[in-house]
């Protein structure tokens, strides 16, 4: 099996990176200052290890993938919270300059040459702590019939065009969401402002539709495609992380306090007044089907082995219903009328809507 090096998204870092330093640009041309609200949630987090799927596909269609034996994980990847500590440090630091220079009616080019300058900065602490991929690389493996091949020299992005893409198209893969609130409807295309990685990469787009649509999606990627389905969620409500469970029935609160929690408001309710949000994204692995309906999921986390069934989790697809907001799939697996709503302007929700939380 082709294990690909989570080292992708630390080349997500310095893309990212850029990203907020334009938009900050962006936002004080636009006469925000530090302390309106779309400055002010950029800069409470100027970079973090979330992401989006487009924001990935931005990724390997830039620079490609390698396998993670090409290019394994530094001690700095499994302690990322202290690179990204000293990144949104720097690029808050940063900000402050971009600011004066926009104040100061400088022009557009010096301004590009200035971010030019604190990208270089960025490029280095990145370097120095997750190393830099190589130009090309050489893949050994033998396959299922025990026949030994070698690919390369060959470099990631041709890697990925060769090898991935075939069989895997990132391209071809959509995000459906099912954001139940009153003022967004089903059928309806929405990006958020200022959620990206790349400055002018693909834009980050949600199909919203109806749960079902992504119920029954996800169930024909695995059962007909033999694809799993990346998906975000809010992973911690009703979970057991040492069973390894989301189950709307793993806690009783009612028979604790003679009250429940969380699930006498309604899905729309929780992500109006700040009960629900996107917090986590993992894999659907498998699925159980009963009479063709989908009934539990094997879902693939990232936490280490230790952690549920070796790192697997089982999850309802009644919890589904409720936490789970987002899939992506193939379009092949969707019909026209799912596929039309791409073809729409999208509608553009502000940064710090629920939808972009995962980011």
């Amino acid at each position: 099996m082709l294990i690909v090096s989570i080292q992708c998204w630390r080349i997500l870092n310095i893309e990212r990176s850029n990203y907020f330093l334009n938009a900050i640009v962006q936002t004080a041309k636009r006469g925000e200052s530090v302390d309106d609200r779309t400055t002010a949630c950029l800069l409470s987090k100027p970079i973090e290890d979330g992401g989006q799927w487009d924001m990935l596909v931005n990724i390997i269609t830039k620079y490609g993938l390698m396998p993670k034996k090409n290019f394994p994980e530094s001690f700095s990847c499994e302690t990322s919270n202290t690179i990204n500590v000293i990144l949104n440090s720097k690029l808050r630091e940063f900000a402050i300059v971009l600011h004066k220079l926009v104040s100061d009616n400088a022009t557009d080019n010096e301004i590009k040459t200035k971010i030019e300058e604190q990208m270089e900065i960025i490029y280095r602490i990145v370097g120095i702590c997750f190393g830099i991929p190589p130009a090309t690389f050489e893949w050994q493996y033998y396959d299922k019939s025990k026949v030994f091949n070698s690919v390369g020299p060959i470099s990631p992005l041709d890697f990925y065009l060769r090898h991935v893409r075939p069989v895997f198209d990132v391209v071809e893969k959509v995000c459906l969401i099912s954001d139940p609130r009153p003022n967004n409807r089903y059928g309806k295309l929405y990006t958020l402002d200022m959620l990206n990685n790349m400055a002018g990469g693909r834009k980050v787009l949600y199909n919203n539709q109806p749960i079902e649509v992504l119920i029954k999606a996800a169930q024909e990627s695995i059962v007909n495609k033999g694809e799993p389905v990346w998906y975000g969620c809010q992973v911690s409500k009703r979970f057991s992380d040492k069973l390894g469970l989301e189950d709307l029935k793993i806690h009783d609160y009612q028979l604790v306090f003679g009250t429940d929690v969380s699930i006498p408001m309604t899905k729309a309710q929780r992500m109006l007044y700040g009960e629900s949000a996107m917090t986590h994204a993992m894999v659907l692995t498998g699925v159980n089907v009963d009479n063709g309906n989908a009934t539990k999921w094997r879902v693939e986390n990232s936490w280490g082995e230790d952690r549920g069934d070796k790192g697997y989790l089982m999850m309802t697809t009644d919890w589904f219903k409720e936490y789970v907001f987002e899939v992506v799939v193939d379009k092949s697996l969707l019909s026209e009328e799912v596929l039309s709503v791409f073809q729409q302007e999208p509608q553009v929700l502000p940064i710090w809507d629920p939808m972009g939380t995962l980011a």
